[in-house]
Formats: C-alpha cells, sequence, structure tokens
C-alpha cells in the first residue's frame, strides 16, 4: 500500500504515488498471494497509520490485523500519530534492521501503554535491504538486482527514475 505522501519521510525525486502504485503491481504480478492496496492513495494527502488502520479496520472489524514494519521504523512508532491506536488497531510485526536491536526496540516502545504486548518480531536472518538503500544504489549507478524483483528494476530503469543522488538539484 504505497502511501499517498509519506508524512514522516521525504523522498528526494519521489516519481509520484502512481509510479510507487505501478512499481508495486510489477512486484507482485503473477503472484495471487498478494494483491496492491490503492486506499492511501486515493484518499490522498499525508498519510498516518492511525487513518489507514482505523479505515481498514471499520471495512472489516472482525479481522486481526498486523502491521509489518523494519526496526527501524517500529523504533520510531512512539512519534507517530496515536501510537498507543495504531497498537491496539493492529499487531506489530518487526523486520530487525542493522544496528536496531531487539531490545532497544522494546525499551523504546515500553512508554506506550501494552505496547510490548502487541509486538512481535520475525525470527528470520536479517536481510538489510530497503527503499532508501535501492535508490542510493540507482543514483550512483550501482545493480539493483537482486534487491528489487527484475521488472521493478527494468521499470526504474527504462524511466530513469532516482537516478538523481539525494540532496543533488535535479535538472
Amino acid at each position: 500500500m504505497p502511501a499517498a505522501v509519506p508524512p514522516h519521510k521525504e523522498v528526494p525525486h519521489d516519481p509520484g504515488v502512481e509510479v510507487r502504485i505501478e512499481m508495486c503491481r510489477l512486484a507482485v504480478a503473477g503472484d495471487e498471494r498478494f494483491a496492491i492496496s490503492t486506499l492511501e492513495a486515493d484518499r490522498g494527502g499525508s498519510s498516518y497509520t492511525v487513518d489507514t488502520l482505523r479505515e481498514i479496520h471499520a471495512t472489516a472489524p472482525g479481522d486481526e490485523l498486523t502491521f509489518i514494519v523494519g526496526g527501524d521504523m517500529a523504533q520510531s512508532l512512539p512519534t507517530w500519530r496515536e501510537p498507543a491506536e495504531v497498537l491496539r488497531l493492529a499487531r506489530l510485526a518487526v523486520a530487525e534492521r542493522e544496528g536496531i536491536r531487539r531490545a532497544d526496540i522494546l525499551q523504546r516502545l515500553s512508554s506506550i501503554e501494552g505496547a510490548v504486548e502487541r509486538v512481535t518480531f520475525f525470527d528470520l536472518p536479517r536481510v538489510d535491504v530497503s527503499s532508501s538503500l535501492v535508490r542510493r544504489r540507482v543514483a550512483a549507478g550501482r545493480p539493483i538486482r537482486f534487491l528489487v524483483p527484475d521488472a521493478v528494476a527494468a521499470y526504474i530503469g527504462e524511466r530513469g527514475l532516482y537516478r538523481t543522488p539525494a540532496g543533488s538539484p535535479s535538472r
């Protein structure tokens, strides 16, 4: 579910939500286990997780929701809009990231009542791939094969996306 406007993260040279939706479609094409939601794009404006979870919960009140995030995002949860409500509406499933330990995340989240009980960590090898890493590699002219599906890498290359390094003016 691509955000219309990510409220906590500025992406220099963002190609726009429609392009990000298309890359998501390409990423899951042919795998019926996945679907793309345009809920946040259709709503427009800043995409706050709490608003999205409320909307999903309202349409499927009996479903138990799980919100999957990287360790960096989990650690920042206390700064989000209504973090306690986010955790009331969904369990938090965390994939660890380099430099952020489980204990540090749990300590940071302990300031939110009931948070520790609503957090689950994936027990799998850590894979340090992020959208920021992919954009940096593209800007540096480095390959992104095996970091994103081939169709997404081709789409990025064909359209010249993310070639301007972060912080550089576009020409």
